[in-house]
């Protein structure tokens, strides 16, 4: 992406776990690539000629956001969020790289398809999108999909996303693929035998309520299995949006032993727990008893499994961070309980949220930083180079945060077609300011892009 002006990024905090870095000064954008960055007081490469200015003082200045998880519905579900809206939502919320799910309609299971979203993307989106194809056609879970020419397509990896691959064999068979293709299996770990009817995680709010819960083995079985069949392949498994305490053994015992397996986590298994579906809420959202709003899969479960996925996160036995956005029209979430569709927008809560937990002293500021941009990029330095990072010669993608700044969700003034969070009506504390894509800037919240300049930096 070209940029006729250049950027400074000025006198904000720069933090860029890549580098190791954590200090206040400037950041150059050229031709959409990272220039130069230089301590404040350092002397100053020579400034172009002309030039705009993003006022970062007192902000935080990081590499843009990237959500390795989220659903923009199309083609075929427009109704809940499209390319445009997705990606616009995404600027809002500081990511400027989202990896498309394909459970779309069609299917992205083939390349022509692949290449569509690209297409789609170059005309309509905001930032940048790198599509997930399925691991089996049409997702059924039978056959497996056009794996190798997805990847020549442009694929960063596979998921069947909400639809786990129960066939072991079928597994089997694409992590072998994986392993060829060097490409992820994004594995939503969940044994459809133990879940089954399930609506909401099996514990005492479940039994309160009288609905069936998740037993929290219908992730941990899975995630056995397929640990398993990737230490008898040699295959590359990413871990789809972890929600229990008892998940992270396995996980863990798998990267001591040296096996290619990956997880992430999401905003809302970290922070919110079953008891938002009783209407107790925190950061004073709205809430009522049996709220669909708060239904997701996997579920919301305990405080301790919270606890333990922010250990796990901070440890690394968690890598990365991701959205698992899920857009739904309004008609998906207003029937009753069991029927309603799973899921929650995210894209504009995610920073908000997370730097809420900073705020309070359960997770740390460095680790945050580091899951949604280095994290995130190392499993994409397959497909996309300079991503993750303010080094020279990276992209010139860029988030800046206010971590004082105090907000209230409402979700009628979301970006995205899908109003459908939990969190309306709640007060976070940290905020995205602005988010710049390629050396453009995409979301200015506070008017901090000034007019283009001439001549040297002055105060």
């Amino acid at each position: 992406m070209k940029q006729e002006i250049p950027l400074l990024v000025k006198g904000g905090r720069i933090i860029d776990p890549a580098q190791d870095s954590d200090f206040l000064g400037n950041v150059l954008i050229e031709n959409g690539v990272v220039s130069w960055m230089m301590r404040e007081g350092e002397k100053l490469p020579a400034l172009p000629e002309n030039y705009h200015i993003l006022d970062a003082k007192g902000l935080i200045v990081c590499p843009g956001f990237i959500d390795l998880h989220c659903h923009l519905r199309e083609p075929g579900f427009e109704a809940k969020e499209t390319i445009e809206t997705g990606t616009t939502a995404a600027a809002v919320g500081g990511f400027t790289t989202v990896c498309a799910m394909p459970n779309t309609q069609p299917v992205l299971d083939n390349a022509s398809l692949i290449d569509f979203v690209y297409q789609r993307s170059s005309q309509e989106g905001v930032v940048r999108v790198l599509p997930i194809g399925a691991i089996t056609e049409g997702s059924n879970g039978k056959n497996l999909a056009e794996m190798y020419e997805m990847a020549s397509a442009g694929a960063i990896g596979f998921s069947d996303d909400g639809k786990p691959v129960s066939d072991p064999n079928i597994m089997r068979q694409a992590l072998t693929y994986s392993k060829g293709v060097g490409l992820p299996i994004i594995e939503h770990a969940e044994d459809i035998g133990l879940s089954s009817g399930g609506a909401m995680h099996d514990g005492w709010v479940s039994a309160r309520l009288g609905l069936v819960g998740i037993p929290s083995a219908a992730e941990e079985s899975a995630i056995l299995r397929d640990i398993s069949l990737v230490r008898e392949t040699g295959g590359r498994l990413h871990v789809a949006h972890v929600s229990t305490a008892g998940s992270l053994e396995a996980i863990k015992r798998a990267k001591d032993d040296g096996l290619s397996v990956t997880a992430e986590v999401t905003p809302h298994h970290l922070a919110l727990t079953h008891e938002w579906i009783l209407g107790r809420r925190e950061f004073g959202s709205n809430g009522h008893v049996y709220d669909t709003l708060a239904k997701v899969n996997p579920p919301l479960r305990t405080s301790n499994d919270c606890e333990a996925l922010i250990t796990a996160l901070e440890q690394g036995v968690i890598d990365l961070i991701a959205t698992d956005h899920a857009p739904h029209t309004p008609e998906d979430k207003l029937v009753e309980f069991g029927d309603a569709a799973v899921g929650f927008t995210g894209l504009e809560t995610a920073a908000g949220l997370l730097l809420t937990l900073v705020q309070q002293k359960r997770l740390d500021l460095l680790t945050v930083i580091r899951s949604l941009t280095e994290k995130p990029a190392s499993l994409l330095a397959t497909k996309v180079s300079g991503l993750g990072s303010l080094a020279v010669g990276s992209v010139g993608d860029i988030t800046l945060l206010n971590l004082s700044s105090n907000w209230v969700v409402d979700s009628s003034n979301f970006q995205s077609k899908g109003k459908n969070t939990p969190l309306d009506g709640a007060t976070l504390t940290g905020q995205v300011v602005a988010t710049v894509y390629g050396g453009r800037v995409v979301h200015d919240s506070e008017n901090r892009f000034a007019v283009e300049r001439k001549g040297a930096l002055d105060g």
